[in-house]
Order: C-alpha cells, then structure tokens, then sequence
C-alpha cells in the first residue's frame, strides 16, 4: 500500500540559506512517525516545506496520491493537512469556544465542539477564557483542537511539548494515542524522548538537512549510542 505521505528528494531554501539536502521521508495512513534532531538541523523546516508555507523547494511530496510540490498553502490544507507550528497561532484575543468556531471545514470528519471537550476537559473548563489567559499547556492544546475541528487527516506538530509541565505532556500523549485509535496520521517533531516513544511508531533523525537515520520505536534502546553522538543527549 502506499503511504499516506511521501516526501523524496526534499530540497529547501531560506533566500540564499540552503537547508535540506535531499529529504526522504514516507508515513503511512493511521501512522505516527517522529522526527528527532538537534536544533537548526531542518526539522521545523521540513514542516513548513510539506506545508506549502515555505515556497522555495524542490523535489517531491506527494499526500493521498497527489502532488503537492505546485500547490498553494490553502489548497495543502484542503487536502487533508493540518500543521500545529511551534508558536501554536491561536487567537489570542478571542476565547477558547471562539476559536473553535473559526477553523473551516476542509474534509468530513472534522470534530464538533463537543467531541473537542471531550478529548480536552482542561478547555471545557476554559472555554470563555481569551487565548492571552491560558497557559502554555492551554494554548498547545487549543492549537491542537483547531486543526482537529477541520477534518485535516494528516496532523503536522512541532515540538507540542517544549516547556510544558510534566502533567500537561501526559495529556497531550493521551490525545495524540487517541488520534491513533481513531485513523490520525501524524508528524511530530519532538525533542523529549521519552514523550515520543509512547506515542510514535518510527523514528527519523536528521542532521543537517537530511536523514541519516530511520528506525521503528521497538527500536530505540538499540540507537541509543548514536542518538547520543548525534543529538548530544
């Protein structure tokens, strides 16, 4: 079977700055696979590039069976692909229920409101709060929900856990195995291994602009010495 997305030969550009060399990377329907590497390797990067938001690129992504190289960013999300950037891009102004309200309808199956609160009760209880009153945890998860609210099929993360408290991170990893029963594929860039290995399926590491490595999770403890030389972990 084909995989859900395919990125082969991934090359990507900030102006003159050339970063990724050749990206390879596949995820099939329903799977979650991590992206793992030192910070200014290319993994925010290859995030923005599958998403369209970064146009300077060449190679192939394909998602569902179509090319998406030639694409615009809105006709990306169109498709099926949610991306939940670092910064999260909530509405700050506006309240929880407000920016569940927002987010367009691109495919059938998007979540309602309700079926939101119940994957999240910390914002049912918060649901009248503006965005400037959540904490972090809050707002990662606010971001979340607004991309599951569209029917996206393929959910893009990057680093969802980076400063949140410990009991936040557990939720999180409960929503993501719960997108998982459900048929979610996702794309996690994520720097806390041990997050990432009760909620991903494969691991790829990346090291200045490529992949120099893949492996499934049962994998892991036997990669640990070269994600140590790698990462600085």
């Amino acid at each position: 079977m084909a995989p859900l997305l395919n990125v082969a030969g991934l090359q990507a550009w900030y102006g003159e700055s050339h970063i990724l060399h050749g990206v390879d990377l596949h995820v099939n329907a329903g799977e979650t696979i991590c992206i793992l590497g030192r910070n200014g390797m290319g993994k925010t990067t290859t995030l923005r590039s599958i998403m369209g938001i970064l146009s300077k690129r060449t190679g192939k992504i394909e998602f569902d069976g179509a090319d998406l190289m030639n694409v615009t960013l809105h006709r990306t999300a169109r498709a099926g692909i949610g991306f939940v950037p670092e910064e999260r891009g909530i509405f700050a102004t506006l309240s929880v229920q407000e920016n569940l309200m927002l987010p367009p309808k691109v495919a059938d199956g998007g979540m309602s409101v309700d079926e939101i609160y119940n994957l999240f009760p910390n914002l049912k209880e918060r649901r009248n709060s503006p965005g400037t009153k959540l904490s972090g945890g809050e707002q990662q998860m606010l971001a979340m929900a607004r991309i599951l609210r569209t029917g996206a099929k393929c959910l893009l993360l990057d680093e969802p856990t980076e400063g949140l408290a410990p009991v936040i991170i557990q939720a999180i990893g409960d929503v993501l195995r719960e997108l998982k029963k459900r048929g979610m594929t996702v794309v996690l860039v994520e720097q806390n291994f041990r997050f990432a290995s009760k909620v991903a399926d494969r691991f790829y590491v990346m090291d200045h602009g490529k992949m120099i490595a893949e492996f499934p999770v049962a994998d892991l403890p036997n990669q640990m010495t070269m994600l140590n030389e790698t990462l600085g972990v």
